[in-house]
This record gives C-alpha cells, structure tokens and sequence, in this order.
C-alpha cells in the first residue's frame, strides 16, 4: 500500500463530473490498483475513488505533478498534485479477514446445514469462498442452478451490503460463476440497508437463529 500525504485537487470525469479544490489530503494506493481519496473527518469514507481494474499513471515533464487513474469504463480520476507532504509504501501481506463473533460464525454454520432455509433446491456450494478480497460467507446454488453468494451478520447494515457488492462484482468477473446474485442474510436489516440492497438488486433474508438451531417456538399457536 502506497501512502501520499498531499495538498491536491481532484477531478473526476465519468457519468458525472465532479471537483474537489486545493486542500491537503490523504491518497491511498492499494495493491489491488484501487485509488482512493480521504480527508481528515469522514471515518472511513474517501471523498473520491476508483475500484479496480483501474490504472495508474503520474505525468512526466509538463505533466509532473498530474496523476491521471483510469478504469476499464474510461472513467478518469484527475490529481493534481501541489505539495507533496509524505509519500512511503509499505507490504501488508495477505490479510486474515475479518474474524466473526460466535453468533455470526454460528449463523454461518447453521444456515450451510440448513441452505433449504433460502429456498427450496438450494444447494450448497462451500462455506468460505475464498476471493481476492476475502471469503464470501457461503456460496451456493438456487433451484435453476444460478450461483447465489449470502453475506451473513448478526444485525445487517449499509456496510455489510456494501460488502458483498465487492463480492459480487468480483465474482461475476468469473466465467464459470457469472452471473451471480446476492443475498443479505441476517437476524436483524436496518430499513437503509435494505433500501441499499434493493437498489443493488441484492435480496434480504431474516435468519431466525432458534428456527435454524432447530429449537421449537414456544409460544401457543392455533392450528
């Protein structure tokens, strides 16, 4: 990962067009060819970026200074670069992930036993599928034969949908996969991640975890 501390501006030019003025920035340049563009007071939301595929240039003579990131759409990420205040790289090596709690590794477990849960002729693929930017939860197999990838949490919010976007856009890159649907699996969906699924065209699924344990309601029912 490459760190660039620098006063810049950033232009981006696409769908949309957008400009940040001159200010001083953070500039991560990830291993995976991302580009991302950070202030100092929006946690861990860049201002700017572009996903991989993308590339990097940095301009030589006249253009000294300019860094010009495009993807595979065309889109162009403009930098310009004023004052660089520090600039090093460094190795982080492949990352573990992200280690669940005991619920949701339970969850997990419990939902590639019981896959039916999502719909009957689900089949299971593996629990964990590895991809480059870590494992999918599980990846299974709908009644058509349609690749489906399930991210699962205890309670569901915008960031775990915007995970398994990452997800799904990597996997539908595979030939033998493509396409691939996703599902948002969890015990509790905040409304605002599941407007955000719907708009991904993600499916939501509450996971009764006593029902998937296999622990009778014990409330009274009419039959």
């Amino acid at each position: 990962m490459r760190l660039v501390i620098a006063r810049c501006s950033v232009d981006y030019a696409g769908r949309l067009t957008a400009h940040l003025p001159s200010a001083p920035r953070l500039i991560l340049v990830k291993a995976d060819g991302s580009v991302s563009i950070h202030a100092d007071d929006r946690a861990y939301k860049p201002l700017n970026w572009m996903s991989p595929p993308c590339t990097l240039k940095e301009g030589a003579g006249e253009e000294e200074g300019v860094w010009t990131v495009v993807n595979k759409a065309g889109e162009k990420l403009i930098i310009t670069m004023e004052e660089i205040l520090h600039d090093s790289s460094h190795e982080l090596g492949v990352d573990p992930g992200l280690i669940k709690d005991g619920v949701e590794a339970h969850l997990q477990e419990l939902l590639a036993d019981r896959i039916e849960t999502l719909g009957e002729g689900y089949t299971l693929i593996r629990r964990e599928y590895m991809t480059a930017i870590g494992p999918v939860d599980i990846l299974c197999r709908d009644a058509e034969g349609r690749t489906v990838a399930v991210e699962i949490k205890r309670r569901g919010e915008i960031d775990g949908v915007e995970q398994l976007t990452r997800y799904l856009e990597l996997l539908n890159r595979d030939p033998h996969l493509a396409p691939v649907r996703g599902i948002f699996a969890a015990q509790e969906i905040k409304p605002q991640a599941r407007v955000l699924a719907a708009d991904r065209g993600i499916g939501c699924q509450i996971l009764d975890y006593d029902a998937l344990r296999g622990i009778e309601d014990d409330k009274l029912r009419l039959f």
